[in-house]
C-alpha cells in the first residue's frame, strides 16, 4: 500500500479518535490550545524514549527532527515535570479493584460455597485489613474501605461484618477518576491495535467485535442486559486465571521480569451515524 494512501487512512482514524475526545474536551472546558500543549508532550515522551537509535543517547535536535517541534519547545518540555493526578487516580482504581478481586477469587476469602466471604475489619486472619494489606501494598485498610462503600460495593452489616456486594470496581461520580480511567483503557486498546498493526499475524494479540448497525431501539435495552451479564461473566472467568498466576497475589508464584496484561471487552452504541 503506498505511503498516500497509508496517511489518508490514518488521517480518517484519526478524525474518528478526535470526535468523541474532543467532545469530552470540550464539555469540561479543555480549549485547543491546551490539548495541543498534551499533544506536544506526548510527541516529544515518545520520540525521546522510543524512537532512539541504538546505541547512541537521544539528542534534543533528534527529537525535534522526528516531531517537527522546534528544538526550544523540545527543551521547554522535556523540563515540565507532569502533574501527577491522573497516575494518583489510575493508582487508586488498580488498587481498589485489586482488593475486590483477591475478596471474590482467593480461597481463604471465600466462604465454603465458594463465595466472597464475610470478612471483620480487624482479628484473626481472614480480615478485611490482611486482605487489604495482601492487594494493596501501604494504602491503609480505611481508605480502601472508605471507597468501596462509597460506590456500593461493600457494605457493613449490623453485626460489623463487611460483605462484598460486587465483583467489579466502577467509580461512583468521581470525574478526576473515571478520566483517568479513560486514560488507561483508551490506552491500551490503541496500544494492542498498534501492536497488531507491526506484527506478523500469529503474532497478533487477540483484538474482536461484533457489530451490526440496523438494530431497532425496541431492542437495545435487553441486549444491554444480556452484553453486560456475559461479558461480566468472560472477565471474571480470565480474572481468577490470571489472579492465580499474579505474582502480587500469590507471592509463591515464581518467573522471570514483569509483564502488565489484561483483557478488555467493550459495549458501544451510536445512534444513526454519529460516532
Amino acid at each position: 500500500m503506498s505511503s498516500q494512501k497509508i496517511t489518508q487512512a490514518l488521517e480518517h482514524a484519526i478524525t474518528l479518535i478526535f470526535k468523541p475526545l474532543v467532545r469530552i474536551l470540550l464539555r469540561n472546558g479543555v480549549s485547543f490550545g491546551q490539548f495541543a500543549e498534551m499533544a506536544k508532550r506526548a510527541y516529544v515522551e515518545v520520540a525521546s524514549e522510543e524512537f532512539t537509535i541504538p546505541g547512541k543517547q537521544q539528542t534534543t535536535s533528534r527529537v525535534a527532527t522526528l516531531t517537527g517541534l522546534t528544538r526550544k519547545e523540545v527543551q521547554r518540555i522535556s523540563r515540565t515535570n507532569e502533574d501527577q493526578e491522573e497516575e494518583n487516580s489510575a493508582s487508586r482504581y488498580n488498587r481498589a479493584a485489586r482488593v475486590i478481586t483477591a475478596w471474590a477469587t482467593q480461597k481463604e476469602f471465600l466462604d465454603p460455597s465458594g463465595n466472597p466471604a464475610i470478612l471483620p475489619l480487624n482479628g484473626q486472619n481472614p480480615s478485611f485489613t490482611g486482605l487489604v494489606k495482601g492487594a494493596s501494598g501501604d494504602i491503609t485498610p480505611r481508605t480502601i474501605l472508605d471507597e468501596l462503600i462509597h460506590v456500593g460495593a461493600v457494605t457493613k452489616l449490623k453485626e460489623g461484618g463487611l460483605k462484598l456486594l460486587t465483583r467489579a470496581y466502577i467509580p461512583d461520580g468521581d470525574d478526576v477518576e473515571k478520566i483517568a480511567i479513560l486514560g488507561t483503557d483508551v490506552a491500551d486498546l490503541i496500544a494492542t491495535i498498534d501492536h497488531n498493526l507491526c506484527t506478523d499475524k500469529a503474532d497478533a494479540y487477540f483484538q474482536r467485535k461484533v457489530c451490526y448497525d440496523n438494530l431497532p431501539e425496541e431492542v437495545m435495552e435487553e441486549l444491554r442486559a444480556i452484553i453486560a451479564d456475559k461479558a461480566q461473566a468472560a472477565l471474571e472467568t480470565m480474572n481468577a486465571e490470571m489472579n492465580q498466576r499474579d505474582r502480587d497475589s500469590n507471592p509463591t508464584h515464581r518467573g522471570s521480569g514483569r509483564v502488565r496484561a489484561g483483557l478488555g471487552i467493550y459495549y458501544f452504541e451510536h445512534n444513526g451515524t454519529r460516532r
